[in-house]
């Protein structure tokens, strides 16, 4: 196993990891909408949903694979009712369509408005 650490996605806010690597398979911690570059987060689902994707594609870019790779997400949004907006971001980024999950919860870290985890396979 080896643990996934980049700078180009927010570092950890507690006792987990970015991420690991095991085998041809990374699996990436819930990616909040938290820019690695200066911790701000932006206003409004459209926005924090395209910062969420952006980290779940550092971590796994920092694992020798990418986004297109990824075969499983699980998604969790503060609102159901940004559902649609949500699925707008995400399918510019999550191309080959993978398995998900996607829930609504009664809260999430910072008071974002969405998190998403990633599994994605790794070409050698």
């Amino acid at each position: 196993m080896k643990i996934l650490e980049t700078t180009n996605a927010p570092g950890a806010i507690g006792p987990y990891s970015q991420g690991y690597q095991i085998d041809n398979f990374a699996f990436t911690s819930g990616q909040i909408p938290v820019n690695p570059e200066n911790g701000s987060v932006p206003e409004g689902i459209s926005l924090q949903a395209e910062q969420s994707c952006k980290n779940v594609k550092a971590i796994l870019e920092s694992a020798g694979t990418n986004i297109e790779n990824v075969f499983k997400t699980v998604c969790f949004l503060a609102d159901m009712a940004d559902f649609a907006a949500f699925n707008e971001v995400y399918a510019k980024y999550f191309i080959s369509n993978p398995a998900r999950s996607c829930v609504a919860v009664k809260e999430l870290p910072k008071g974002v408005l969405c998190e998403i985890e990633a599994i994605a396979v790794i070409n050698k």
